[in-house]
């Protein structure tokens, strides 16, 4: 039985790591990066973005943008939302904005010229950011820490000598 859960366990790395760096998604023109900024130059269009661990760089035509761990810098338009989760997002003068913009743990720069059709929610800083990833850690501490308290032997305590 534990040989098996080691060969699932390599099974699964050896998928996340033959993954390859653009995984295109459903529709025509989604794009999805692990690790690799996107650029969208001028004059292109691109359905929905999706960044983790990198920036997104769109001055041409896209669906929603999200990133995770990176920055949006926008010059362009943007069919739908735009969602930044540890980064940034910059609105160039050319933006226009169909849905929502939303960052969480990041600065929101946006030029006057800037157009947005739906709302605009901005979280930043760095504790902001820091409780989003350390919170849902609290309770995997305290198993972690009772586990171990269940594990260690009881010693008994040496007879304090006069």
């Amino acid at each position: 039985m534990l040989l098996r859960a080691h060969w699932l366990l390599l099974s699964a790395v050896l998928l996340v790591v033959a993954t390859p760096p653009a995984v295109h998604a459903r529709d025509k023109g989604d794009l999805v990066q692990i690790g690799r900024s996107i650029v969208v130059e001028e004059g292109e269009e691109a359905g929905g973005l999706v960044c983790v661990g990198c920036s997104i760089h769109m001055m041409g035509t896209c669906g929603d943008i999200v990133a995770v761990g990176g920055s949006i810098t926008i010059d362009g338009t943007v069919k739908g939302d735009v969602v930044a989760v540890g980064g940034g997002v910059h609105l160039g003068e050319n933006t226009s904005i169909s849905g929502d913009v939303v960052t969480v743990g990041g600065r929101l720069s946006r030029h006057p010229n800037a157009l947005i059709k739906g709302e605009v929610t901005s979280q930043s800083g760095p504790l902001v950011f820091l409780g989003f990833f350390l919170v849902p850690l609290i309770p995997l501490v305290l198993i972690v820490a009772l586990i171990v308290w269940l594990v260690k032997p009881n010693r008994p305590r040496a007879a304090v000598r006069a």
